[in-house]
Parts: C-alpha cells; structure tokens; sequence
C-alpha cells in the first residue's frame, strides 16, 4: 500500500513538472550574458506516449552526451558531494580528483568518437566524489584510479545481465542449505545458501544482481551508471535521483546551484538509449591473405589456452529488445513504471549499427567475450591488479577487500581500444596479457610459454575485434 501510494505522488510530481519538448531552458544567474549549452529537455510523457520517434529520442541522448555544460546548465555542485552527501559549502568548486573534473561525457568518452573509450589522461578517482572534505590526493587509500570504457554495445550487455539475473535468482527457490554451483548462459557462480538465501557467493554479490557496469562490476544499469556520472563528473543532478527522491526529501535543489530539473526523467531515458543503441563492435578483417590466416591462427590459439573460458565468444539472448528501464535499478534510479514507463526496441532491427546479430527463434548473439563475472587476477608474484583498497561495492574475502577485482573484460573493442588494464597503463595487448595472475593464470603462463609466432598471431585476433571505423559503419548500414 505504501508503494502504491508513493507511485501516486510520484506520477502526479511528474505530471505537474511536465511541459513541452523544447519549453524547458534554464536561464543563466543574474548578470551572466551567457545561455545554457543545452538548450531544450525531454519529459518522459513525449517519450511514452509515442510522440517522439526512436532517433529523435537518440538524437536528443546524443545531444546531452556530448554537451559541454556550464552553470547555467546547473553544472558543479556547490553543496554536495559527487555521492550526493551535503558537504561543506566553503570546499573547493572543482577538483581533477574530486570532482566535478569533466564537462561532458564524450570529454572522457572519445575513442575512436563519442561514446568510446578513454585515453590515460582522461582517468578518473573513483570514489574521491564521495570524500568531505574534498581532496587533491590521489592515494590508493582515497580513491580507485579507473580509465574510461567504451560503451559501444552497451545495450546487449545490460540485457545480458538482466536475463542472467532473472535466470540465477530463480535458481535459488527449494534449495537445501549449504554449496551449491549456479550456471546461467554457461557462466558458474559458486554460492553458499542459509536458510533459503544466498549468504555467500563468488563473482557476483549475494543479490545474485549481476552488475555488468563499472570495471568492477558494480553497477546495474546504463540509467544507473547515467544518473551517477553526470552527477559525480559535472554536477549535473537528475531529478529522479534527487528532486523525486523520498530518500532526498523530493528536494529540488538539492545541490544548491540555484537551478531545478537539471537532466529530467526524459533527458536520462534519451541519454540511456542513445549509450544502448551504439554500433556493436565486431571483427574487422583484412583484404592481406597473410593478415587473415594470422588472426584465424591466433583464434584457436585463444582457445587454445584456455583464454575463452572467461572471455566467453559468444552469449545469447532470449530476447532481442532493449527495455528501459531496468527492473532491478537501486534506489534513486527510476524503475517506477508509474514515473518511467516502459519504453522499448529491437536491438537487431534499430540503432546505429553495427546492429546486433540474431539468432534462432526471436533469440540474439552477443559476441561481447566476457562472462560477466567477478573474478580475482592477483596472486603471490602476479601483483598488477592488487593496487586497490577500497572495495567499491565489492565483497571482501580472505581478509582482502574486494578480492573480486574486476569483471570479465569485454574484448570486443579491445583493437581499437587503447590503452589497457584498469589504470589505462598497459600499453599493448601483450602487456595486459602478461599481468593476468590469480584465476587466470594458467591462461597467461599457457600464452607466455607459446612459440612466438602464436603469440603474434593471438594479438592479430585480437585486433580484429573493433569499434567499427566511421567509413566503415557507413557503408554496412547501406547493406
């Protein structure tokens, strides 16, 4: 009763804020001859009720992501941390560690173009945000220094997750206490269960909630991963996270910068499904006969040793549509049918393309290589991924916090996607290779004990796997 209530007061809020496509523009602070740099909002109602098409809807979450905001925008967050917190209003505006440290997306997003991958320079201290005071420290005790992922193919990967949530929470039902294994899409996850629930688990949270976002795996969604950015990386607050949010006290400024409805409700679906409908990456092949039997060598070398057991070839998908939003979106992230209904569409039929490829029977082929797992690379002489302490929503194990480092990275991109590792400080593929230690180990000793000609033709397989070039892209969606 009380869900259905606060669902009332919600749809009425939003009703009450809604207004025209293009009539929402804040105005810059007295005295400032400027304009904002967006000039126009969505409102989930042009959304859900059809009047707004697919690419006007993307045109528009393009617009946002590439947008460089200023305060007349609502930019920085003169009252709050990047976490949401109230802080000092004396700290400083803007801190490269801290935060607001980026004025748009693509800013970071950018390689091989916008919505891409980062460069080094462009790195980021997760979890400096949330610190009051702020801090120019960029000690390991402080925050996670993490290089930019690309979000090419996104929209696969979150409906992945979802169907691999559903799949491994429905397992869980009559169980008898005690070990168990798991499987969803091929993928084991060993978990512990007491009195009917899971109180212990490997590669993924107790939740069974895979979080498919984040280089460690700890966020659910692109509209949660949307919400949180612009927040932590420019000021920019969504109203479904604080101007509708009980939890916030339905407080409409919350970060005391004098502007309201910084990024509606509609604005975070278009930003969302612009991210969701980017051009799948796929193999790029070379006209040189000698360049192609290389990469088709250095494939089976890559299942050869044993590389494929975590970078997974392919998943498939029961369903092809990308649905927003996502059911099991946290607090502060809409998911309130009432607030953000349903909006949809068939990743195989729409989108910037490469689209993705489909399967039998209304099914879809995610040819991602990842298993979307948790999983500890570090051991007692491989120590490459052990600089992190602070777990980041990670479970600790063995005394060790967040000892599931990373999830299984997408290499898909991975020929374009310079540079590599967490940090962005691996500058080559043999390098990123080599500093595999825990888990994957034995796959790293098996490739570091190969003839060389192996190891040159496993990187030339790995190079294939692109972002698809802008010329390219072009002449496939003319197939």
């Amino acid at each position: 009763m009380r869900k259905t209530k606060l669902s009332v007061v919600l749809a009425a809020l939003l009703t009450t804020f809604a207004a025209p496509l293009a009539a929402l523009a804040h105005e810059c602070p007295p005295g400032f001859p400027d304009e904002p740099a967006v000039s126009k909002h969505m409102e989930q109602l042009d959304i859900a009720s059809g009047a707004l098409s697919f690419d006007a809807i993307g045109d528009h979450g393009k617009a946002l992501f590439v947008a460089r905001f200023n305060v007349c925008d609502g930019q920085g967050r003169p009252a709050t941390t990047g976490g949401g917190d109230k802080r000092a209003a004396d700290e400083p505006a803007r801190l490269r560690t801290s935060a607001p440290d980026s004025d748009a997306c693509a800013g970071c997003h950018a390689q091989p173009r916008a919505g891409g991958a980062g460069d080094f320079v462009a790195n980021v201290f997760v979890l400096a945000q949330t610190l009051d005071p702020t801090t120019f420290s960029v000690a390991p005790e402080l925050s996670n220094e993490r290089n930019t992922l690309g979000m090419n193919g996104s929209g696969p990967i979150e409906m992945l997750a979802r169907e691999m949530t559903v799949d491994l929470q429905s397992r869980v039902a009559g169980l008898p206490d005690g070990n168990h294994t798991l499987t969803t899409k091929g993928v084991a996850f060993d978990v512990m269960i007491s009195g009917g629930q899971v109180v212990a688990s490997r590669g993924v949270n107790t939740d069974l909630i895979i979080r498919p976002f984040h280089q460690a795996g700890v966020v659910i969604s692109l509209r949660e991963f949307t919400d949180n950015a612009f927040n932590h990386h420019h000021g920019i607050q969504a109203e479904e996270r604080f101007d509708l949010n009980p939890a916030k006290g339905f407080d409409a400024d919350h970060d005391e910068d004098g502007v309201h409805r910084e990024l509606t409700v509609g604005d975070v679906t278009a930003v969302t499904v612009w991210q969701a409908q980017l051009g799948v990456p796929r193999r790029v092949i070379s006209k040189d006969n000698d360049e192609r039997h290389m990469a088709r060598r250095g494939e089976r070398v890559f299942d050869d040793v044993g590389c494929t057991l975590c970078h997974k070839p392919e998943l498939l998908l029961a369903s092809r549509l990308f649905v927003e939003p996502n059911p099991f979106n946290p607090p502060g992230t809409c998911r309130d049918p009432n607030v953000c209904p349903e909006y949809s569409y068939d990743m195989t039929e729409q989108g910037e393309g490469p689209r993705l490829e489909k399967g039998p029977r209304g099914t879809a082929i995610v040819r991602a290589y990842t298993d979307l797992k948790r999983h500890d690379l570090c051991d007692a002489e491989i120590r490459h991924f052990c600089n992190e302490q602070l777990a980041q929503g990670r479970p600790a194990q063995d005394g060790k916090p967040g000892s599931e480092f990373f999830i299984t990275r997408k290499l898909w991109d991975v020929g374009n996607s310079a540079p590599y590792g967490h940090r962005g400080d691996l500058s080559t593929i043999t390098e990123a290779i080599l500093a595999h230690g825990g888990e994957a180990r034995a796959s790293r000793d098996m490739f570091a004990s190969r003839s060389y000609r192996d190891q040159v033709a496993l990187v030339k397989f790995l190079k294939t796997l692109q972002v698809v070039p802008e010329d390219m892209r072009r002449a496939i969606a003319h197939e």
